[in-house]
C-alpha cells in the first residue's frame, strides 16, 4: 500500500481540490467537508461539462479556481459568475486540472474523474506528493506501477475511496506508517452482482440501459454502474487491489455479497477473517480518507444489527459475466493489456448507453480488443496513451460490424 514507506501527516485545515465535483463521488465528498468546515478548505472544483452543477458549487464553497474541461462550458460558468460577487478564477481544459491538482497550496486532492480521462491529473497529484484520495480506479488499472512509483518516490499518500478497498485498507493491520500484509493470507473482495445476478443468458440478451442503471444497492454515475452490471467493475477493482496492496491476482477472491453490508475482508494465516461492515454509502469511505488516521463524521448512520437481514456469499459465475474473468486474464498478462482492457471497456459502455450494442456483446468486443491488440510493457505514459487509444480504435471497428 502506498504510503507504507513514506506518510506525511496532513494538518488541518487541509486545503483540497475536488476533481470530479459534480459527479456522484464529488458531491459525497462536499457532503462531508460541510460537516467540518474547520478542517477543511476547497481550493478548487473541476468536472468535465455541467456548468450550471458547478456555478452552484462555487456560490456555496468560493473556490479559488473552477475548472470546466469543456471549454465552451468554462465560457458559460465564467459569464455566469461574472453577475455574482464569487471571486472564483474560472479555467479551462485538461491542463487546468493538473494544474490544479499539483498546486503548492493543495495538500489533498480527490481524484473523482470518471475512466482514463482522469488519469493525467491523478498521476500529477502523485507526483507533487499530494494525500490523494482514490476514486478514479481506471488510473490504478491503466498506470498502476507508474502511479504507485510516482507515489513512492515523492511521498504521496493514497487513500483508497472505493469502499471495498477502503474497506481492505481498514482490515489490514495498520502501523504509524500505514497497513501491511504481515500475516495475510487473502483479500476478500466483495461485489454485490448488480442488478442481474439472478438472470439467465437468455434474459441478459435482452438487457436495456434502463434496466442496467438501476443498481439495487447503490447510487453511481452512469459509467460505474454499468460496469457493476457486467461485473467490470469487480475486475477493474481487482486490477487495483493488485496495485494498493502489492499482491497478485491470485491473491485477491471475488465473493457475490448481495447484501453490500461486508464491503470487504482480509483472511489471515490463522485462520482469522478481519471485515469492515457498513451502509452502502460513499460518505464513509470518504470520510475515513480524508481524516485517517483519525476518524470523522461523515453524515452516515451506523448499522442496526437487530434490523440486518442475512449475509450471504456465492462464488461469482464467469460465464454469464465474463467481464470479470477478462480482467483477471489482463492482470494476469501484466503491461498494457489492462490499459486495452479498460480502453475497450469505455467504447463498450458508451456503446451500449447509446443503445447501439447489446449487453452480451459488451465482454466479445472487449476480449476481440484484447487478442487483437499488441501488448507491451507499460513503461511509461506516452506508452500507455497509445495503447489506449488503439484499443480504443480496435473495439470502435469491431462495434462497426456488429451494428452493420
Amino acid at each position: 500500500m502506498v504510503g507504507v514507506d513514506r506518510i506525511r501527516n496532513v494538518s488541518h485545515p487541509q486545503v483540497i481540490s475536488v476533481l470530479g465535483s459534480t459527479g456522484s463521488i464529488g458531491t459525497s465528498t462536499l457532503a462531508v467537508l460541510d460537516l467540518h468546515p474547520d478542517k477543511y478548505r476547497v481550493y478548487a472544483l473541476a468536472a468535465n461539462s455541467r456548468h450550471e452543477a458547478l456555478l452552484e458549487q462555487c456560490l456555496r464553497y468560493q473556490p479559488t479556481v473552477a475548472v470546466l474541461i469543456d471549454e465552451n462550458a468554462a465560457e458559460q460558468l465564467r459569464l455566469a459568475l461574472a453577475k455574482t460577487d464569487c471571486p472564483t478564477r474560472v479555467e479551462a481544459g485538461e491542463q487546468a486540472v493538473i494544474e490544479v491538482a499539483k498546486a503548492a497550496e493543495v495538500t489533498t486532492v480527490v481524484a473523482a474523474i470518471v475512466g482514463a480521462a482522469g488519469l493525467p491529473s491523478t498521476l500529477a497529484a502523485a507526483e507533487a506528493g499530494k494525500r490523494l484520495l482514490l476514486a478514479n480506479k481506471e488510473s490504478l488499472v491503466m498506470s498502476g506501477e507508474l502511479l504507485m512509483d510516482a507515489a513512492k518516490a515523492s511521498g504521496s499518500l493514497i487513500m483508497p475511496v472505493d469502499s471495498e478497498h477502503n474497506a481492505i485498507f481498514q482490515s489490514l493491520p495498520q502501523t504509524s506508517n500505514g497497513v501491511n500484509l504481515s500475516g495475510v493470507k487473502k483479500i476478500l473482495l466483495t461485489a454485490s452482482g448488480g442488478p442481474f445476478r439472478n438472470w439467465t443468458k437468455d434474459e441478459l440478451s435482452v438487457v436495456t440501459p434502463q434496466q442496467a442503471l438501476n443498481h439495487p444497492n447503490w447510487s453511481m454515475g452512469p459509467k460505474v454502474t454499468i460496469d457493476s452490471s457486467t461485473l467490470m467493475n469487480k475486475g477493474l477493482e481487482l486490477i487495483e487491489a493488485c496495485h494498493l496492496f502489492h499482491v497478485g491476482a491470485d491473491d485477491v477472491q471475488v465473493l457475490v455479497h448481495p447484501q453490500s453490508v461486508v464491503h470487504s475482508m482480509v483472511a489471515y494465516v490463522d485462520g482469522s477473517v478481519i471485515a469492515q461492515l457498513g451502509l452502502p454509502d460513499m460518505r464513509t469511505p470518504i470520510a475515513h480518507a480524508l481524516s485517517w488516521p483519525s476518524r470523522i463524521e461523515s453524515g452516515v448512520q451506523s448499522l442496526d444489527f437487530l434490523a440486518l437481514s442475512n449475509l450471504t456469499f456465492e462464488a461469482p459465475d464467469l460465464d454469464r459475466f465474463p467481464c470479470l474473468r477478462l480482467a483477471i486474464e489482463a492482470q494476469r498478462a501484466g503491461g498494457t493489456a489492462p490499459t486495452v482492457l479498460n480502453a475497450a471497456n469505455e467504447v463498450c459502455v458508451e456503446a451500449f448507453l447509446n443503445e447501439s450494442v447489446a449487453f452480451l456483446q459488451l465482454p466479445d468486443t472487449i476480449e476481440y480488443t484484447l487478442s487483437h491488440a499488441k501488448i507491451t510493457p507499460a513503461s511509461d505514459l506516452p506508452t500507455i496513451i497509445e495503447a489506449d487509444k488503439s484499443a480504443r480504435q480496435i473495439a470502435r471497428e469491431m462495434l462497426g460490424r456488429l451494428s452493420a
